[in-house]
């Protein structure tokens, strides 16, 4: 007599065991696809177009090691997608680029890395003593959207001089940008036309595409433009162009292919001498701790929670997980991180629904680091800025259209007067001050300055104004 192969002796045969088994492991929920693979693909690249170029520029000035950056990076995106089950995005830290490329002396790898790791303690210091989810709660929503205007708008501008003039990332002065692009060419303005309605048509205004379930007539005319829009937006927009750049790479200088090495750099901690510490902190982090306080978290849980109201994102964690990333990556020289609702706009806009989306970013970036290195900043080096200037304008203005829920004439001026002073400045502190005084001073405003007075006073020239009028 025959023994039949029993399922209890051996369920590591079976199919359903794994699938059953795998669904019950930690944040197995949160890189589940919420939409097509496609689309979450696309999302993936929605924030490169300020990526790219901030890395590029601080690799080509500071010396940056960009092989190191890309292997942290990688596991920041994979991480953080597990932890918050949304395409949160990983960023570079703007404002200390912006010190370390464009001021002279320039920031060496150590003083960058000295104040990501400053940055990066205050944030952890103020997720960990819950003083973030204080300041989380009590900070007026017209000064944060405000902050948002200001900061999508900024990125549109910048998108649209990418598209219209030359960029050197590597110059030091303002002069390289304002040569005209020429018209037309692999890196021409055309390319970068036709790529934005390439993105419009296939995206639209960035809306979510419904199926209309009251409709019983059949075949009719909206089921059939609906059905179609449906078929567009299932193109990964966002992915289709970036690829066209990375081939426009190879074809504007075929001697790329020459200068790859592959492997990557040698991973070794930094020595971060005490000047170190004092140039980094001083001239690296003071200006970034209120942008990372405002951008980084404050106003990426608020976007999250108008995007994504099912998951819910506390300001603590992202700070703490702002603060853990760079403890870490920075003293390995790796670039400054933090988490940006422009690059969480642009995920979104492009598709990216759950934290696949920057897993998938993330092992991208892994195997570039692992695979090129280094040398891989040849071929960024001849990315097609236009395209980035495209991405970026997407990304700029969806964050920016976070805005339009501020339906009261007291908001929109508060929000108004905070994003032109942030935008004047150049600064999000100074509009986040301006933005707090003038919301103080409006409620000061109407302020019952006589108590029960006023209020009693009023209830009785009521009483008396329906006597007269039965």
């Amino acid at each position: 007599m025959t023994s039949q192969p029993s399922d209890h002796t051996t369920p590591l045969l079976h199919r359903n065991w794994w699938r059953s088994h795998l669904s019950t492991l930690p944040f197995t929920a949160s890189l589940r696809l919420k939409t097509s693979l496609l689309s979450e693909l696309g999302g993936s690249v929605g924030d490169l177009g300020t990526y790219i170029p901030i890395v590029l520029a601080l690799t080509l000035v500071s010396n940056l090691d960009l092989s190191t950056t890309l292997i942290f990076t990688a596991f920041y995106n994979i991480i953080t997608g597990a932890l918050f089950g949304i395409p949160m995005p990983v960023q570079p830290m703007k404002s200390i680029a912006a010190v370390a490329v464009s001021e002279t002396p320039h920031l060496t790898v150590p003083q960058i890395a000295a104040a990501g790791i400053c940055t990066a303690g205050t944030l952890l210091f103020l997720g960990v003593t819950g003083l973030m989810s204080f300041f989380y709660r009590f900070i007026p929503l017209p000064v944060v959207r405000g902050i948002q205007l200001s900061q999508g708008l900024a990125f549109a501008f910048s998108a649209i001089k990418y598209i219209r003039y030359n960029q050197d990332f590597a110059s030091t002065t303002k002069a390289s940008s304002n040569t005209p692009r020429a018209w037309f060419g692999l890196d021409g303005v055309i390319l970068a036309l036709t790529c934005v309605s390439f993105v419009i048509l296939v995206t639209g205004s960035g809306e979510v595409v419904e199926d209309d379930e009251d409709s019983t007539n059949g075949i009719d005319r909206s089921r059939v433009r609906r059905s179609r829009l449906r078929i567009l937006s299932a193109i990964p927009a966002a992915l289709v162009v970036f690829l066209l750049g990375l081939i426009l790479c190879f074809v504007r200088d075929p001697s790329i292919i020459g200068d790859i090495k592959f492997g990557p750099s040698r991973i070794h901690v930094l020595e971060i001498t005490w000047e170190d510490w004092k140039t980094g902190f001083l001239r690296g982090a003071i200006p970034q701790i209120p942008l990372s306080v405002l951008n980084s978290v404050i106003a990426v849980c608020k976007l999250s929670a108008d995007l994504f109201p099912e998951k819910e994102v506390s300001a603590t964690r992202v700070s703490v997980s702002v603060g853990l990333m760079n403890l870490v990556g920075c003293w390995f020289g790796a670039m400054p991180c933090c988490h940006g609702a422009g690059g969480l706009a642009g995920q979104y806009r492009f598709g990216g629904r759950s934290g696949a989306s920057v897993a998938f970013l993330g092992l991208g970036k892994l195997v570039l680091g692992l695979v090129f290195g280094s040398s891989f900043v040849r071929i960024l080096s001849q990315f097609p800025i236009g395209i980035l200037g495209v991405l970026l304008l997407f990304a700029g203005i969806e964050l920016a259209m976070a805005s339009r829920d501020m339906n009261t004439k007291e908001e929109s001026f508060v929000m108004l007067v905070c994003a032109a002073v942030s935008l004047t400045g150049s600064s999000a502190a100074l509009g986040f001050g301006c933005g707090i005084v003038l919301f103080l001073l409006l409620k000061l405003r109407q302020l019952d300055c006589f108590g029960g007075r006023v209020g009693r006073s009023n209830s009785r020239s009521n009483i008396d104004e329906a006597s007269l009028n039965p």
